[in-house]
């Protein structure tokens, strides 16, 4: 395990076309994955700074923090890149459910096999 400077850790993250990176948010406490969002370098920044969870709406093209408006937030506890660095790992202290909808995770339909 290598543990970077938030500095260091940024310049490892390959953003996209876009400028954007996938982050996946995970329970830090029960390790089940919450959502899936996009952040770009200033959201990941802020993230870093503050643990104050905030990602890149790609719809309406700004910077949320989550929970800002419903109060459900993500408190960051750590954050990981991986090989490649076009992913990154947020493992989070969640408030309330992460799903708009409502639901504790976006994760809640299964394909039947």
């Amino acid at each position: 395990m290598t543990q970077l400077a938030p500095d260091d850790f940024i310049a490892r993250v390959t953003f996209d076309d876009r400028g954007l990176v996938t982050a996946v948010a995970q329970d830090a406490r029960d390790g089940r994955i919450l959502m899936v969002a996009w952040m770009n370098r200033e959201a990941l920044t802020r993230t870093l700074t503050t643990r104050d969870v905030t990602y890149w709406s790609r719809s309406r093209g700004e910077l949320w923090r989550k929970g800002g408006t419903s109060g459900h937030t993500q408190r960051l506890v750590e954050a990981w890149i991986d090989c490649d660095g076009d992913t990154l790992l947020l493992k989070v202290d969640q408030t309330g459910p992460a799903c708009h909808t409502g639901a504790p995770t976006c994760f809640f339909s299964q394909a039947k096999l």
